[in-house]
Parts: structure tokens; C-alpha cells; sequence
């Protein structure tokens, strides 16, 4: 019978439940089993082993960085506790851990193997190049300089600041006899405060892929809202009733245009 996946600990102390224990001079050898560190090498999404570790830097979570890219698609907060990541951009606050993924790869035998084998099928099945691995280099005092100004104008954590109002789309629903659209996957957008109703209907209609035969009703509040309408002046007229956690709730639903 093959021998188990296991990681070998040193202590001075046996501890109650282990077994294996091998006798070495003064020091003692711990087999431990690999299911004991499941909770710390596993996603908690796909529940499989992590790949690209990938952190969230408000609670400090750790999920394979496709899974959880994924998940911020749907959702805004963390998917163990919940807590609320970013009010509309939370891929903002993920860092890949590649520690972390270091120690999966050694303790999960051919694990990397198996992946970058998938990664080159998945490329050549499809006519592109393979991209070459990343060769990280010695950390130097040049290095970390250089490392230094390179991070300052990154724009992809920067939000530009024309972008001054978050909102969140929350559909309530479509009137009978509306069934041929595409669920909104993106309900937390940051725009300006330049723009009107009229902006919000044509992304929703973009996004859901709606008729033209197909009414957006737009509704904050209690106020159906017209369509010269800008956010900023909503924002300002509906006042803190019309936002949660920052954020400007917009309620659309789907009608059939009224026959007169």
C-alpha cells in the first residue's frame, strides 16, 4: 500500500492522537496527516487545492484567485465572513499570497505539475502562445527601488475622481409576458455624477440585452425617476433614505410600454 500524504513536524513534545513517532537522539519526528491542513490549503469556493492564492486584504481570507474573481462578479463582500471588501470595486483590496501557494505546491505532491500541464493544453487548444513562467529575482537594493517607483502610478488601484457616485442596480423584477433577457451580473457600478437616468437604462439594456419593445423603470425611493435626471442631483434630493453603505440604490424593473 503506497504511504500516505503526510508532513513531517519537530518538536520535543508527543502530542495525544498522532501516530508515527520516530525516536531521534533528543528529538522526536510527528507524521502528520494532510487532511489536518485542509482548512488552510483548500479554497473555500471550488474546495479543491489552492491555485494562484489569492488574499483579501480586508479579513485576510485566502481563495483560489479565479474562484474568488468570480464571486466579485455577484457580490461585493467576503464569501467566509461576509465582510463588506469594497463598496463597488472589490477586486481593489485582493494581493496574490504566493507564500501561501509555495507551501500548497510543496506539500501536495505534482500538484504544480498537473497545472501547468492544464494551463499549456488549454493555450495550444486554442492557437495561443504558452506564456513562460515568472522567474523572480533575488530581492536587491536596486530591485526594491526600482519596485518602489514602478507601484506609485499604478492606475489600476487609482479611482479616477470624475467616477464620484457608487451605484447599486437592484432589479425587482419584469412584468408578465417579459422572459427574454440576460440576468444584470454587474450591479455595483461607479460612475460620474454628470451622468442621468438615461445613461443608467442604456447599460442596463446593454447588459440584460433588452428589446426595444421593453420599458426600464427607474425608482429611487419612493420617486420614479425621468430620464434628464443626473445622479448627483438624486443623490442630493433623495438624501441618506436612498443610500446603503455608500452606496445609491436604484430599483429597476421591466414593463410593457402603456397602449393609449
Amino acid at each position: 500500500m503506497s504511504t500516505p500524504l503526510c508532513l513531517s513536524l519537530y518538536g520535543r513534545r508527543s502530542h495525544e492522537g498522532l501516530t508515527n513517532i520516530l525516536d531521534s537522539d533528543s528529538e522526536e519526528e510527528t507524521t502528520l496527516s494532510l487532511k489536518q491542513f485542509y482548512p488552510y490549503i483548500r479554497c473555500a469556493l471550488c474546495c479543491g487545492f489552492l491555485i494562484d492564492a489569492t488574499t483579501i486584504t480586508e479579513c485576510l481570507h485566502t481563495f483560489c484567485k479565479t474562484c474568488i474573481v468570480k464571486h466579485f462578479f455577484q457580490s461585493n463582500k467576503c464569501p467566509t465572513c461576509s465582510i463588506v471588501v469594497h463598496q463597488t470595486q472589490p477586486l481593489y483590496n485582493i494581493r496574490p499570497d504566493r507564500q501561501l501557494q509555495d507551501i500548497v505546491y510543496k506539500m501536495v505532491p505534482f500538484l504544480e505539475e498537473s497545472e501547468r500541464k492544464q494551463m499549456c493544453n488549454f493555450y495550444k487548444e486554442r492557437g495561443l502562445a504558452v506564456p513562460k513562467p515568472v522567474v523572480i529575482s533575488s530581492p536587491g537594493p536596486m530591485v526594491i527601488k526600482r519596485q518602489k517607483k514602478e507601484n506609485i502610478p499604478q492606475s489600476m488601484f487609482t479611482i479616477p475622481p470624475e467616477l464620484d457616485v457608487s451605484l447599486l442596480l437592484d432589479f425587482v423584477g419584469a412584468e408578465e409576458g417579459i422572459d427574454n433577457y440576460k440576468p444584470l451580473e454587474r450591479r455595483y457600478v461607479r460612475v460620474s455624477g454628470e451622468a442621468t437616468v438615461r445613461h443608467v437604462e442604456l447599460f442596463i439594456r446593454r447588459k440584460m440585452e433588452l428589446s426595444a419593445t421593453c420599458q426600464v423603470d427607474v425608482v429611487c425611493g419612493d420617486h420614479l425617476l425621468d430620464h434628464y435626471q443626473s445622479l448627483k442631483d438624486i443623490q442630493n434630493s433623495v438624501g441618506e433614505e436612498a443610500l446603503q453603505d455608500g452606496l445609491l440604490v436604484l430599483h429597476f424593473g421591466l414593463v410593457l410600454p402603456s397602449q393609449s
